[in-house]
């Protein structure tokens, strides 16, 4: 049993340790795109830039706004594909955790369905014996 417990801790400080890995890669995902479109919340403003004309001017907000509703939409789902998969883990950590005590059960039940077995076999044999010097005596 205690060797069950042993496993169950380092089985237990494994998942921890992945648990906090996956969390880190998460938002190391998260800044690369929140940062990999954030130069399109900024207003473009070079120091030595040519003024556009108006049409021009406007043509390039459209574009802008375009692209920031696109990427908008974009990041909304993958945030959501985030959250989802995030609650995914959860819900296989648990289910993890879960059939792990159940193992642990089934091996208790086994080890003592041996013992038993092994006590009964032991008392038959000790029957048998009796039986074998009456018959015998």
């Amino acid at each position: 049993m205690n060797a069950i417990n042993r496993s169950e801790q380092e089985s237990n400080t494994e998942v921890d340790n992945d648990l906090a890995a996956v969390s880190e890669v998460e938002a190391g995902i998260r800044d690369f795109v929140r940062n990999d479109i954030a130069y399109l919340r900024r207003p473009a403003v070079a120091p030595d830039s040519v003024p556009l004309d108006a049409n021009a001017e406007a043509t390039v907000n459209n574009v802008n706004s375009l692209i920031q509703r696109v990427a908008g939409t974009s990041l909304a789902e993958i945030e959501k594909l985030i959250s989802e998969l995030e609650s995914l883990r959860d819900l296989l950590h648990a289910e993890g955790q879960r059939v792990q005590r159940e193992i642990s059960g089934y091996a208790q039940l086994s080890q003592a369905a041996m013992k038993s077995t092994r006590m009964i076999a032991d008392n038959v044999t000790q029957w048998k014996r009796a039986a074998d010097g009456l018959r015998n005596g």
